[in-house]
């Protein structure tokens, strides 16, 4: 029974934490230049923006020499030479091009205490840039790709400051892992941020903090403070507001889907509460509302334990909630059992079984004032542990608790996860796999990869095709393995997905469609052997009358994946075909580079000679299966 309660509140914490992820109330139009200061001219407004993964800024966008008389007369003109950043014309993107003249820093013309804040960035290789929340507490932005311990200085991190006398010396927060994409592809990130405090006096009594930080949908940093200012701020001292700066003198870097929310705290008041509870085993809220109460009396603040035992019990709680300003706030029950609540006669949420775990929300626009609010909690199950807590938030300002600490309580019996690494040699973790984290696209047929050099994927034995990849740890199983499970495991990092369905087909012509899944008389999944040398999977499946061999292993330093798909019994068939991505767009770019779904991963052909298409309303990489084998890279 303990271990069925445990689980369910792992449950109702997990919920509790996606509650904090706030709607954004503010989209910085990138239309123009007009939310930022003046600048030199090295920022700009465009419409889209390539940046080849294989050449460096700083060494072959210099400006050129002038030609001498001596080069003219041997006709040995400069050679031109690809540039590392490219752009076309439009609105939408915001780019950084500098120069030795031209290098400064990009200022909003907003300032800003406590915010929310997303973006997606761009940087070209070795390229080096930094967000300064409130100009002065820096988020390094960097290419860090393939960087197996990060430092302050890398992707994500709190950079450190320069000072020399001990007590003003800061030296930085390493991000917890380094899920950074390669150069040229587009990285998301948000920040969750906390301005210092002052008293009424001016004295500083709350240093800032960077409450979270994900970079790629992976969490790097968990409520940092920040007690000292970083390297290079606006200006050499802590305030309560400050405007966004985004560094300019380091290197190019683009960004869009600029969204944010500036926070304010919550001033909303609960009332001490008066409350009925009841003994029984109850199905509904009727079938206590008639009955008499063993109990009444008012309490400062929500909790369960006014009732006398842990099962077989109800209560009504009522009181006032005062908010200082008219918003539409949310209001969140976490509870055991069954619920309801109401709020000035408005039914914010209702659940009535008695049996529940759950965390339930809905939202009430309100003028500033008294409103009255109704509570009603019961439960009859003795697997469940009574909880009992009260959540209030508004677009602009984070959750707040209104309940006593021990009718929620951090987890008392928690469970550990179970994490899977390989050691010394590949890890192989049959499992299924939900695509993208979607349950409605489970996967049954998939077989995880761990490399001990850090690079990992998931095969799906089913279609003969890869799911994803990733860089780092390799899985969490605790889905899988705790309790009863469900069969499932997690990439533990940034997954890279990619497309579900079969790679390879016969196709009446380079225009049909690829099936959605294989037919059982055409497909069938040899799983795999061990190479000795390496110790890696080499999977095997029979198609048609082919005998098709994957090959997969990580490349370029451990950095990408590089697959080699060999056939047997060739024969003279035609119209063989490989699917290698799908997407949204895809862009081919030099030296044998696509970019895929808007600059997501890019995929490099070594063989053959493939082809884009639009195959219902998705751009297809196609390669024609010509010869006995091809051979490409997924780069991320």
């Amino acid at each position: 029974m303990l271990k069925s309660t445990c689980f369910i509140f792992l449950i109702l914490i997990s919920i509790n934490t996606s509650y904090s992820q706030q709607p954004f109330k503010n989209n910085l139009s990138l239309d123009n230049l007009s939310a930022f200061r003046p600048q030199a001219g090295n920022w700009q407004i465009v419409g889209d923006v390539f940046m080849d993964p294989t050449i460096e800024p700083s060494l072959h966008e210099k400006p050129s020499e002038p030609e001498t008389k001596k080069k003219k007369s041997k006709g040995q003109p400069s050679p031109i030479l690809p540039k590392a950043v490219t752009f076309q014309p439009g609105k939408g993107i915001l780019l950084n091009l500098n120069d030795g003249s031209k290098k400064d820093n990009l200022i909003t013309a907003w300032e800003h205490g406590d915010i929310e804040l997303e973006l997606e960035v761009m940087l070209p290789k070795g390229s080096n840039s930094g967000i300064f929340l409130q100009g002065r507490y820096e988020v390094q932005l960097f290419d860090s790709w393939g960087v197996r311990e990060p430092k302050y200085s890398d992707m994500g991190g709190i950079y450190r400051n320069w000072e020399t006398e001990p007590d003003k010396i800061y030296l930085g927060k390493a991000p917890l892992s380094n899920p950074a994409k390669a150069p040229g592809l587009w990285q998301k990130m948000r920040i969750s941020f906390q301005a210092p405090r002052f008293d009424p006096t001016g004295k500083k009594i709350a240093n800032a903090k960077f409450v979270s930080v994900e970079l790629n949908g992976i969490k790097i940093h968990d409520n940092v403070e920040v007690p000292l200012l970083t390297g290079a701020p606006i200006e050499n001292n802590e305030k309560p507001m400050g405007p966004l700066m985004i560094q300019g003198d380091h290197g190019p870097v683009a960004f869009r889907n600029i969204k944010y929310t500036l926070m304010k705290d919550l001033n909303v008041v609960l009332s001490p509460l008066v409350f009925k509870t009841y003994h029984g085993k109850f199905r509904t809220i009727a079938d206590f509302m008639s009955v008499k109460p063993l109990v009444t009396g008012t309490i400062p603040e929500l909790t369960y334990e006014v009732v006398d035992t842990e099962d077989s019990y109800a209560a009504i709680f009522t009181g006032n909630v005062i908010v200082p300003e008219e918003n539409n706030y949310e209001f969140s029950l976490l509870y055991s059992g069954g619920a309801r609540v109401v709020v000035n006669g408005q039914l914010i949420l209702d659940y009535q079984r008695a049996d529940g775990a759950r965390q339930d929300k809905g939202s009430i626009a309100l003028k500033a004032g008294t409103y009255p609010i109704e509570i009603y909690n019961y439960k009859d199950v003795a697997w469940v542990a009574p909880r009992l807590a009260l959540y209030v938030k508004t677009d602009d300002s984070y959750q707040r608790g209104f309940y006593a600490y021990n009718s929620n309580p951090p987890d008392d019996d928690p469970v550990a996860p179970i994490f899977i690494n390989p050691e010394n040699k590949t890890k192989l973790l049959r499992a299924f796999v939900d695509f993208k984290g979607d349950k409605n696209q489970r996967l049954t047929h998939t077989i995880g990869v761990g490399d001990p050099n850090g690079i990992h994927y998931i095969y799906d034995l089913a279609s003969g095709s890869i799911v994803c990849a990733w860089h780092g740890d390799f899985v969490d199983a605790t889905p899988m393995w705790h309790d009863r499970g469900d069969g499932s495991f997690k990439p533990n990092g940034a997954a890279q997905f990619f497309f579900t369905g079969p790679s390879l087909a016969f196709l009446a012509d380079s225009n049909e469609a690829f099936p959605v899944t294989n037919k059982e008389e055409a497909f069938r999944s040899k799983g795999y052997e061990i190479e000795e040398s390496t110790g890696r999977p080499v999977f095997k499946y029979t198609y048609t009358n082919l005998l098709v061999t994957d090959k997969i292993f990580p490349d370029d330093n451990n950095r990408i994946i590089s697959h080699q798909v060999s056939l047997k019994d060739r024969g003279s068939k035609q119209g063989l075909y490989y699917k290698l991505a799908d997407g949204n767009s895809i862009v081919s770019l030099s030296n044998g580079f696509y970019a895929i779904d808007d600059k997501q991963y890019y995929i490099k052909i070594t063989s053959g000679k493939s082809f884009v298409r639009d195959i219902n309303g998705k751009k297809e990489l196609v390669l024609p299966f010509e010869g006995d084998s091809i051979t490409y890279s997924i780069i991320w």
